[in-house]
């Protein structure tokens, strides 16, 4: 079994589920594989990294990367594009600046 990730046309996550291929194949829609493993471009048992992160539902799916993208946090200054995981900057240490 594997997980999978529906996704509607602009590429947003509308669900992940684990299932057969075969079972994946009988549906409707667009499915992409995503691996429960993956976090940040790293495999957490020190496989091959797939597609950069577990999907999400709400992330986006980037054919051109191949990648999941989390939804971008408001104080988001840009992507990383080698974990294609948003860059926050750090709270100052007390809230001061």
């Amino acid at each position: 079994m594997s997980h999978f990730a529906e996704i509607d046309a602009e590429g947003v996550v509308l669900r992940v589920i684990v299932a057969e291929q075969e079972f994946i194949n009988s549906q409707g829609g667009i499915w992409v594989q995503t691996s429960y493993n993956t976090h940040g471009g790293v495999h957490a048992l020190g496989g091959v990294p797939f597609r950069k992160n577990y999907a999400g539902i709400g992330y986006i799916y980037d054919p051109v990367r191949d990648a999941f993208i989390p939804p971008r946090p408001d104080r988001a200054t840009g992507l990383d594009e080698e974990t294609c995981m948003w860059i926050v900057p750090a709270e100052p240490v007390g809230g001061m600046v």
